[in-house]
Parts: C-alpha cells; sequence; structure tokens
C-alpha cells in the first residue's frame, strides 16, 4: 500500500447561482476514493449558508455553513452563472477568510470570478472560460488573465478554464497530494487524460490526430524515447523532414504548444516518475532526463511542480522493496475541523 499524506479536508463552497457540473465535478474527484488502495483520502464536505439551488434547477442542502470554509485544507469554488452582478457577500468574505488561514484556494471555471471578487487574484496570473476571459478582466483590471491555458497554479491560488479543463485541475491537485500514480487511477476510472499540463491551449484549432501516418505522430514516440539526449528544436525538425517554423506551426496545431515546452514538460514527468519508483541520485536523474546537471534540473523542476526535486521525492516516493517508507508526510493543520456525519446531496426540483 502506498504511504500518502493525512487526509485533508476538501470544502466545496456553494451558494446560489453555482454552476452544478463543476459542483458535481469536484464531488466526483474528491469524493470518491480511488479504485486502487490508500492510506487515506480526502473528506469532503459542501459549505453553504443554507439550501442552495445549481443552475436554478437542482436543490442543494450543504453539509455545513461558510464559517466552515477557514477550516479545510482546499477551497473549491464551482463555475458561478451570474457574471454580471456581484457574488453573494457572504460567500465573498468566506473564501476570503478561507485563503488568510492558510487553505488553497482553487476557483473552476467561472468560479474565478469569485475569487476574483475576493482578490484572491489580484496581482496574480488567473485563467477561466476562454468566452469569460475579456469580462474577467475588465471586470477586476488587477487580475493578469491568460486566456490560452488550461489551469494557473500559484500555489495557494488556482484557477481553470471551463468544464474539461476543470477535471485537468482536479487531477493536478490529487498528483501534487497523492503522487503521479493515484492520480492516474483516477483519470482511469473516470476515463479521462491523465495528465494535461496547465500550459497546454484551451483551444487546439485541430484535433490531435490518432493516426500513426501523421507529420508528428512518430516524431512524439521518438522524442519520448530519447529524453535523455540534449534535443533541438533542429534535430526534430530534421527528423520530421520539415523546416524549423513549419514544425512549430504544425506542434503547435497538434499539442497546443511549442516543441521545446513539450520536450520541458515530459522530461519533467519523466524526473517526476523516476523520483518516485527509483532511489537514483538527482544528478542521475538530471542526466537520464537530458536536463545535464542537478542544477538545471532543480531550476526547472522548481519552477514546473513548485517544490525541489528532493523536497518532491520526500512526499512522493514509493514504499521500497524491503518494506521501509522514504515517503514524508504533510504537516498536520493546526485546526481540524470535526468530521460531520455524511448527508446525501439532495437534489430535486
Amino acid at each position: 500500500m502506498h504511504t500518502l499524506p493525512d487526509v485533508s479536508t476538501v470544502a466545496i463552497a456553494v451558494a446560489d447561482g453555482i454552476l452544478h457540473f463543476e459542483l458535481a465535478l469536484a464531488h466526483e474527484f474528491f469524493g470518491s476514493a480511488p479504485p486502487v488502495p490508500v492510506e487515506s483520502w480526502y473528506e469532503l464536505v459542501i459549505c453553504g449558508a443554507g439550501p442552495v439551488r445549481a443552475d436554478g434547477r437542482f436543490l442543494l442542502e450543504p453539509d455545513c455553513g461558510l464559517d466552515r470554509l477557514a477550516l479545510a485544507e482546499t477551497v473549491i469554488v464551482p463555475g458561478w452563472a451570474d457574471l454580471e452582478g456581484d457574488p453573494p457577500a457572504d460567500l465573498v468574505h468566506a473564501v476570503r477568510a478561507a485563503h488568510e488561514a492558510g487553505a488553497r484556494v482553487v476557483s473552476l471555471c467561472t468560479g474565478a470570478f469569485v475569487l476574483a471578487a475576493a482578490g484572491l487574484l489580484d496581482g496574480r496570473r488567473a485563467t477561466t472560460h476562454w468566452s469569460y476571459a475579456e469580462a474577467l478582466a475588465t471586470r477586476f483590471p488587477r487580475v493578469e488573465v491568460d486566456p490560452d491555458v488550461l489551469y494557473v497554479d500559484n500555489g495557494s491560488v488556482l484557477t481553470s478554464a471551463g468544464k474539461a479543463a476543470a477535471m485537468d485541475l482536479c487531477l493536478h491537485l490529487i498528483r501534487l497530494d497523492h503522487g503521479s500514480t493515484i492520480a492516474n487511477a483516477v483519470a482511469r476510472r473516470l476515463v479521462v487524460p491523465p495528465h494535461r499540463p496547465g500550459g497546454q491551449a484551451q483551444f487546439v484549432a485541430t484535433p490531435v490526430p490518432e493516426r500513426h501516418d501523421h507529420p508528428l505522430g512518430e516524431l512524439l514516440a521518438w522524442a519520448a524515447g530519447r529524453l535523455d539526449r540534449p534535443l533541438t528544436v533542429e534535430d526534430l525538425a530534421r527528423r520530421a523532414n520539415m523546416s524549423s517554423r513549419h514544425l512549430g506551426r504544425h506542434f503547435r496545431a497538434m499539442t497546443g504548444t511549442t516543441p521545446l515546452q513539450w520536450l520541458l514538460t515530459q522530461r519533467i514527468h519523466r524526473a517526476q516518475e523516476l523520483l518516485e519508483t527509483t532511489d537514483d541520485s538527482v544528478d542521475a536523474i538530471a542526466e537520464a532526463t537530458g536536463m545535464g546537471t542537478a542544477t538545471t534540473l532543480r531550476r526547472h523542476f522548481n519552477r514546473t511542480v513548485g517544490v525541489p526535486p528532493d523536497a518532491y521525492r520526500r512526499t512522493f516516493h514509493r514504499q521500497r522493496a524491503d518494506g521501509a517508507s522514504t515517503s514524508a508526510s504533510f504537516p498536520t493543520p493546526t485546526a481540524t475541523p470535526p468530521k460531520a456525519a455524511p448527508r446525501p446531496i439532495s437534489f430535486g426540483p
């Protein structure tokens, strides 16, 4: 059995005007344990000031009041329907108070408008559904709105684009908390892609081709098998038998990113896997992933994942064959809410 962090509380903040899709999505990701053995999972609670209606039609009875948000380790704000009016003041205040108390606050889709109203996005890069990005930027000019990405991770504040991108962010959170093995198991259960990096474009003009004879199909597999080598754009273009500029256009159309960024993402993923599953030194992993030196690996890894490789290993390293665990637990929160009795979600007319 994998050694995992202590169970953390995930609180979904609700009020009249929330969107039911993002609410149900968060409930599914964090309320259902993965189909593999785990030592602990999230305690999920739904917090609201009283019975609320999602999309104006589904009646929801919260587990507890909005004040419980301040005791949660992660607060999820689902999509918000009324983008012209102000979100309820008690919801905004509770979300702000939760962040001030140390909670990780996450918005799904247009939930970013609630975070922006709480001032949590001021001076920060954030995203939302591409069709509402301009409205978010206009209404909250202190927010650096990026309409082109799936999600943005600022550490204690995270925002996602719409619908499917909200799934990507939920998987990203599970990967941060429990490692890639558990996140991949959850993805398999839900039949969704195991990982799409946050920097991937929200909209890709051409669907990702499945045919092996696509110009980049063989190239991606070829490059993925040579991550230990210092590949350049020219190397990839030569392999694909096209110019570097032509390759760049094909690459962005197919993957939503540039060749070098795609390579870096694959190298980081490989480094995460090696840190989780081997006892190789950081120097050896840097060489195996084409980073060259431990210094280079640490710089890119810290910037991409948010923690140094050594800290990542201490948290996510799998049990060794002799049964001893090298994993470290997450810090115990200073305030742990009492466990609420389970209450069914009531969806009614």
